[in-house]
This record gives structure tokens, sequence and C-alpha cells, in this order.
């Protein structure tokens, strides 16, 4: 696709990535979220099948007689018509054309990328019988940094993420719109600014490109990336949150969690006891025996979400391995032959987006309920944390912010699996959803970071009125750290900015989910 020897050293970010040569090995969601942003190549073995599986497709193709859905016939409920065999690439073009009708805003960049990523791994276990130019040209997208641009609405998650992955791959033939460096522009400029030139899709290429359920996987891949990461922040906030609040230790003791059985609940309890080692705090006298459900039942609420983000893993880790689009070119004791079938249906996808919607709603649901009690004048507390309460409002407002996440969040987390609606004549009469699956969960996930924010604030304030005691000295440092960017309150003050930079301390943390 490369028609100009210098177009690297004119655009040379290319050569300077990191490059990652995948040989076929299985991969995982920590594996793609780390590979999305390397330059990525394929061993020689993988482009010698590749090869293999086209010229196998080829020959099949050589029977005139022979009807194969969407490679020789119309598409949908127009399975039926046979196309000459000199209209074959044409129908190929025109299949990316006709199905690239999304709407709504562009899908964010770390999302096409994932998803162009994701296309070019599927392709590579060579049973789409696709050419390698074609595999090559993606390959030219993604290592350049020629980013499609996708509108985020269209797919229903089953036939493949039509519309989406019609955007995706349009660029291929010099069609379609792209970011490169920086700016949006028509494909055909960026390639030829890249030094590329469009392909023209032969034989069942345009139907490989445009099914399969690389788009909504790339959403509940980046949501993964993030589940796990807030899964440990969730616990370090309602660490922090049990000493401002001065919450008893006794429903952390380690054998009430095993009793229970339950894998995540026994890890969230390890977690949160091990954040407050060494509090002063925790270890003092109370005048309390136990505390409200957000806080003694902590390690349960996490733990049941933690549980449900390693199952959703386990999912979305075969998905990113698999072949899902249609027909595919199979070769094995059979012999070689065209199969059509349904792999493409995202039903694994949408359920997995849902569950993983709820699981994140509910860290954000359990922590505005402990943002509520450290505000409600309770344990020794000033109302909202006020200097001057009555003068003053100190943070009661940040807690009706929090109210409305929760609330968006629970409308976000009606099941879009739930639903399905008849298409193409009734032959796709049931589908997914699994793109706005997880496009509602890439909301919820944003909305959890800044409910997390708002408690971690409200306990920051709240440590401050049991001084001169400590909490842990693993939280002192995270609260020192945090107080260089975020002030102590000395009176009322405007909390968004507050809101935005506890967010991005939070998201800093990086700490792995254990």
């Amino acid at each position: 696709m490369i028609n100009d020897v210098n177009a690297a050293v004119r655009y040379h970010y290319f050569w300077r990535m990191e490059e990652y040569m995948f040989r076929g090995e299985d991969l995982r969601v920590e594996d793609v979220l780390t590979i999305r942003n390397k330059r990525f190549s394929l061993d020689k073995t993988i482009w010698q099948n590749i090869a293999t599986n086209r010229q196998a497709l080829e020959n099949l193709l050589s029977d005139d007689n022979a009807r194969y859905y969407g490679i020789n016939t119309g598409f949908g409920a127009l399975y039926s018509v046979k196309i000459p065999h000199d209209k074959v690439s044409q129908l190929q073009t025109n299949l990316l054309r006709s199905h690239a009708c999304g709407t709504g805003p562009a899908a964010p960049p770390a999302i096409v990328r994932l998803t162009l990523l994701l296309k070019i791994i599927s392709l590579s276990y060579a049973r789409s019988g696709v050419r390698p130019e074609v595999v090559r040209g993606l390959l030219d997208l993604l290592n350049h940094d020629i980013l499609p641009v996708l509108p985020t609405m269209g797919s229903l998650g089953a036939s493949g993420d039509l519309a989406p992955l019609a955007h995706l791959c349009l660029p291929l033939i010099g069609e379609g719109e792209v970011v490169y460096r920086r700016e949006q522009m028509p494909a055909a400029r960026a390639l030829a600014l890249a030094g590329l030139s469009p392909l023209d899709l032969a034989a069942k290429e345009g139907l490989a490109l445009i099914n399969g359920t690389q788009y909504s996987l790339a959403w509940l891949v980046y949501a993964i990336g993030h589940a796990r990461q807030i899964a440990q922040v969730a616990d370090i906030c309602a660490a922090m949150s049990m000493d401002g609040y001065d919450a008893h230790p006794a429903f952390l003791d380690k054998a009430i969690h095993e009793v229970r059985r339950q894998h995540g609940q026994i890890c969230a309890a390890a977690h949160i006891r091990q954040w407050l080692e060494g509090s002063t705090i925790l270890h003092g006298s109370k005048t309390h025996l136990q505390d409200p459900y957000s806080f003694r039942c902590a390690p349960q609420v996490h733990g049941a979400s933690r549980d449900a983000i390693d199952y959703v893993t386990s999912i979305a880790n075969r998905e990113i391995n698999a072949v899902t689009d249609n027909p595919l070119v199979i070769e094995d004791e059979e012999g070689v032959r065209i199969v059509s079938g349904g792999n493409f249906h995202a039903q694994p996808l949408a359920l997995s987006s849902d569950f993983l919607a709820i699981a994140l709603s509910e860290y954000g649901s359990i922590s505005e309920r402990r943002s509520y009690l450290m505000l409600n004048g309770q344990r020794n507390l000033p109302f909202a944390l006020a200097n001057d309460p009555g003068l003053e409002s100190g943070m009661m407002i940040c807690q009706y912010t929090a109210a409305a996440l929760v609330n968006r969040n629970k409308g976000l987390c009606y099941p879009a699996s739930v639903d399905t609606i008849v298409t193409s004549g009734g032959q796709e009469d049931h589908v997914s959803m699994a793109a706005n699956a997880g496009i509602k969960l890439f909301e919820v996930v944003n909305n959890t970071w800044k409910l997390l924010a708002i408690e971690w604030l409200i306990a920051c304030q709240a440590l401050e009125y049991r001084r001169p005691l400590t909490t842990s000295p693993q939280l002192e440092v995270l609260h020192a750290r945090y107080r260089t960017k975020v002030a102590p309150l000395t009176g009322d003050r405007e909390y968004a900015s507050d809101f935005e930079v506890t967010d991005q301390f939070l998201r800093s943390m990086n700490i792995e989910m254990s």
C-alpha cells in the first residue's frame, strides 16, 4: 500500500513507535490495552496463512455454478440474488458505501484504535478469505495513526457491527473521513499525505471487513481496563472514608469473609485492611458497635462487583482471539469449504457490557451513600463539613451532584441486551444491541470515576477533623500528595475544578487489580 519511500521520513511518528510483533498467541484485555498504542506487525507465518486462506477461497470461487452468501449473492434479505462474476468486486465496494450510515458524535480515538487493532487480530487468524493487502491496509491506518471517523450510533451488534465497521474500513478504498495529524480530512487526502494508495476490493473482502464484533468489543475492552482500576480505587476511597467517618473495624475481620467463600469479597476486604493497616483512628475507642451498610457491607458490595469484572474479562479475553465474521473459509479434516453461520452475533458482549455497567454503577451508588453520611453531621463531624455551618454550605451540594450521577447511572443500567428489533425483511430477526450496551457502559465508567472523586474529596476533608489522630501511613502519604493539588476547606468555594483534579488524581494511581 506504500507508494512513496519518503513518506515515513515525512511522518516519522510511524517509525518511532515501539513495535509489537504478533505471532498468533492468545491475547488478553491487558495485552490489547498495552499494544494499542504501539506499532503493530504480523509474523511472516501469519502472512503466509492469510495468503493460503485467500487462495483456498479463490479455488472454490472458480466454480461458476456455486453460490456463496455475500460473496456472489446479495446481503441480508437479498441473499437469494445471484451476482454476476464480473460484478463481484463492485458488490464489495457497494457494501462498504451502503453500510456506512452511522450517526451521532464520533467515537473517541481510543475506541477507534482498539477497533482497528481488534479487526486486524481477527483477520490474522486466516479464516476470513481476505488478501494480505487488505490486512496490510488496516495495519497502515493503525501504524500511521490515520483514525477513521466513526459515528457512534448505528450498530445492532448482530450481522456484525455493520455501520461503524463500514466507516472504519471506507478509508481503505480512499473514501470517508479520518483524523490524521490532529486534523479531520477526507481519507483520500490522508492516504496521499502518508504515501499510501487506496485498495480495490476483491470477492468477500467488504463483507469480511464489516462483519464482526470488533466495535462492540472495543467499548467493552476499554471499560474493563477502567473497571479493574476502579475496583482498586473504590477500596482505597472506602478505606479513607472509614477513617473519616470513624467506622468500627469489626466488619473487616478476616474470618467473617472467609466463611462466606466469595472470592471478590475476600479480596476486597483484604485490600481495605491493607490500606487501613496502622491507622490510629480505626483502632481507637468507639462509642458505636456497628456502622450503616455503606461502610459495614463495603467488602460484600465491592466484592460482588470484582467478581463481575472477572467474569466479563473472561468473555472479552475469548472474543479478542475469536473469528467473528461470516461466512468463514474453513480448512479441516473435511477439506476446504465456505461455511455461513452466526459468529457475528455479539450476544456475549451485550450481556457482558450490561452486566459490567451494573457492577460499576454499584461502586458509585455505595460511594455516594458514604459521602452522604460524612456530610450528615454525625460522628463529631460538622454538618456538610462546613467551618461555619449556616453561614457556609460546606460540601453539602457536592452530594447533590453525586446523587445526580447515581441517578444517571441507574438509567444507563437498563440493559440494551433485552431489546431486539427485527431488520432486513425478517432475515435478521434477533439482534444483540451490544454496541449500544458498550456506549452506555462508557458513560457509566466516567460517571463512576466522578462519584469516587467526590467521595475522596469529602473523605479527605473529614479526616482533617480527626487530627491529631492519623489514618494509616499509606493513606497519609496519599492524603499529603493530594493536598498539594486540592487544599482543605477554609470557607465556601467552587468545587467543579476540585472534582476534575481529584478525578485525575485517582485515575493516576494506576494500581493493578489483585
